[in-house]
């Protein structure tokens, strides 16, 4: 069954619910951390990482303007390992990555170092992400911001603009990328309880995190340590980004209020399989299985993949995207309540002037 062509209008959610209503069952073997693999993956991301790290910087030292070409193009595979660092950090953030949260609190906190992300702030915000996927009232907290049509009508013109820069691809995962990276993390935004208890790590993180800096750029060149570091940081802010987007924000994605809004739904229709081929799923973590991993977050990413293909019926109602299908996901602009789809910018102006044309018939 080719997933992508499966639309809302043509599911029956209360077939899905029945259907996978022994998910937690299906799910119970996956969730079982491999601390071998655990720490193999750890010592590889690293090793890999840092390996590439220390060439990009031997080349700048070259002093060759070829050499930065090359930088450059390491720096697109150190991104995406360094977004490999990151998917562990966020197993850890879920208790999932080991079975000892001690040491899935040190590796999480180290991976940290790296990614510049704090571990239990992020890991909080992600948590509650989890619990409110598609729910249009809290689109903005773990994920990229989403107004229904509605909204977006009654917003002023300076509004409007804004958020229309906001969600430009140009935007969003070049400039975006790098502020969410090495500046929105700096601060923590969210203040209601539920976050209380770890605002505070953020400022610690922001200050161990300069110690480190400093400390490496004292032993190392600054300037050759600072450039190899944030052209780095600037590819896994993009990475990280587009992964954010494409995940959650699509045509036939599942949105609800939270009146009328189901865990199990949120999960496999509100959330996309990145059907990736196998080194893409590698270089990205497993991070595409994004509809198991809603289902089931206590999954490690090693896990998934053998989860996925020994349970089809995950993917029988999942919304499949390939490389190339999820580039169309850029024109997802908007929620129509009306329709149950995300719609473009444009099919919203052209749905506003085809009313406003009959009401003056």
């Amino acid at each position: 069954m080719n997933t992508a062509s499966i639309s809302n209008s043509s599911v029956n959610y209360e077939l899905i619910k029945d259907e996978l209503k022994n998910w937690h069952q299906l799910i119970k073997q996956y969730q079982i951390p491999n601390n071998k693999k655990a720490a193999f993956q750890t010592i590889q991301n690293f090793i890999m990482f840092g390996s590439i790290w220390a060439l990009q910087y031997v080349l700048l030292n070259t002093q060759n303007w070829l050499t930065v070409f090359w930088v450059v193009a390491l720096a697109i595979l150190n991104g995406l390992l360094l977004g490999r660092i990151f998917i562990v950090q966020h197993d850890c953030g879920h208790k999932s990555f080991t079975s000892s949260q001690k040491w899935n609190d040190i590796i999480g906190t180290i991976c940290s170092f790296c990614t510049i992300i704090p571990y239990k702030y992020w890991a909080k915000n992600h948590d509650f992400h989890h619990a409110h996927n598609a729910q249009l009232e809290t689109s903005d907290i773990g994920d990229v911001q989403c107004l229904t049509t509605e909204q977006y009508s009654k917003l002023t013109l300076k509004q409007k603009i804004r958020y229309r820069i906001y969600r430009n691809p140009l935007y969003l995962f070049t400039i975006g990328g790098v502020i969410y990276v090495t500046v929105f993390n700096r601060f923590a935004f969210l203040k209601t309880e539920y976050f209380q208890k770890v605002r505070k790590s953020v400022t610690y993180s922001n200050v161990l995190f300069l110690l480190f800096y400093v400390a490496l750029a004292f032993i190392l060149e600054p300037s050759k340590f600072i450039a190899v570091q944030l052209i780095n940081l600037a590819f896994f802010g993009t990475y990280a980004l587009w992964f954010f987007y494409i995940q959650h924000q699509y045509k036939d994605v599942y949105k609800s209020s939270k009146d009328n809004w189901n865990y199990l739904l949120s999960a496999i229709r509100g959330s996309t399989f990145y059907n990736l081929p196998k080194i893409g799923h590698w270089l990205t973590g497993n991070i595409g299985y994004h509809h198991i991993h809603h289902l089931a977050p206590t999954i490690p990413n090693y896990n998934l993949p053998k989860c996925s293909k020994d349970n089809p019926i995950f993917q029988k109602y999942a919304v499949s995207l390939s490389l190339l299908e999820s580039f169309k996901t850029v024109y997802a602009n908007l929620w129509d309540e009306e329709t149950g789809k995300m719609v473009s910018f444009k099919e919203h102006k052209l749905k506003m002037k085809n009313k406003e044309l009959e009401n003056l018939n």
